[in-house]
């Protein structure tokens, strides 16, 4: 790994925004406070030499922006052992992709394994966020479904037990259609934040054996260090209250139930920090990931009758880990 000069007069003092953006993949990455920026749909460039692009190969509605991290300060960046990775502003973004030839248990253990030996080595040891993308995510019976198996070959990788103090916000989601890769990034800092969970769900971390042999291990929000200008960062949320899904016969009420667990998040939240919003607004940021393709234009109508105005959103094609829900949601919020 290189030698990163990353001086900050308070490490935990780091800025985030996120942005969604309609323009030109060159002119976003020209901008030298730019810490990665992701391209979503079959449009979007497939890749670039600057290690700042990740493309997510989800299918979007309509002609999606680009999701820009910005930050206070230049960036560096580069490609190291596989890894592309920018730093800049006490926040580092690391992206992995690992061949998936059907086992992802194996796939996931080296992923992981991968990540935890850069952070052995890295001046931001704090993983406040991390993002999965796999194939076929709820294929496979009983202990054999792929996110179960997945979640016991991350548990391989990582080689311990993380306190629940730990624990970062994650997004697990499927590939509509095969890409023979597990696709990791991550976001991490110089100082921890603060892992929330959702009085309305049970901590993943504690799910019953009926999930699978390894319980997923996330947490279910993350608050950014106290003395950090950065926003909410939100797992992926579904209609899940307790441990067991919801309405698993009505789209509109599984959005309801998982728009209900993110105000909830919220909530939580601004007990530490009042200065949050109270509701989605013109400083969140939301990726809606939706099993059905078909679904994709009525969750975005479902989502404009019950958001306010001017809430940025993108619409995905995406998986959600459990058979019975069609929808789920993450993103940021101020």
């Amino acid at each position: 790994m290189p030698v990163l000069t990353d001086p900050i007069p308070n490490p935990s003092a780091a800025g985030l925004r996120v942005d969604y953006r309609h323009a030109p993949l060159d002119s976003l990455l020209a901008d030298p406070r730019l810490l990665a920026v992701f391209g979503f749909g079959v449009d979007a460039a497939a890749s670039h030499a600057d290690p700042r692009y990740l493309h997510v190969a989800l299918p979007a509605l309509g002609s999606p922006p680009h999701e820009c991290w910005l930050v206070d300060g230049d960036v560096q960046r580069g490609r190291d052992r596989g890894i592309a990775w920018s730093t800049g502003g006490g926040l580092q973004f690391c992206a992995l992709e690992v061949h998936d030839d059907g086992d992802i248990e194996t796939a996931a253990a080296q992923a992981y394994q991968r990540l935890q030996a850069w952070l052995a080595e890295s001046r931001h040891p704090h993983v406040l966020r991390i993002w999965n993308y796999l194939d076929a995510i709820t294929s496979g019976d009983g202990d054999d479904e792929r996110y179960r198996r997945f979640c016991v070959g991350r548990a391989r990788g990582i080689g311990r037990e993380i306190p629940a103090h730990l624990l970062p916000a994650a997004t697990a989601i499927g590939h509509p259609q095969p890409t023979g890769r597990f696709q990791l990034y991550w976001l991490a800092a110089h100082s921890a934040g603060t892992p929330l969970e959702n009085p309305r769900q049970t901590q993943a971390w504690r799910y019953p054996r009926q999930y699978g042999p390894q319980a997923p291990g996330f947490a279910r929000a993350m608050l950014p260090p106290a003395d950090a200008a950065m926003p909410l960062l939100l797992s992926g949320t579904a209609a899940v209250v307790g441990h067991a899904s919801q309405h698993g016969d009505s789209l509109a009420a599984q959005l309801d139930e998982t728009l209900a667990n993110l105000d909830s998040l919220i909530a939580i939240a601004r007990t530490q920090r009042p200065a949050l919003a109270a509701h989605f607004g013109a400083y969140s940021r939301l990726k809606v990931y939706v099993r059905d393709a078909t679904s994709m234009q009525r969750v975005d109508e479902l989502l404009r009758e019950r958001l306010p105005d001017g809430t940025p959103r993108i619409v995905l094609q995406g998986v959600v880990c459990r058979r019975d829900l069609a929808v789920e949601i993450d993103g940021v919020h101020a």
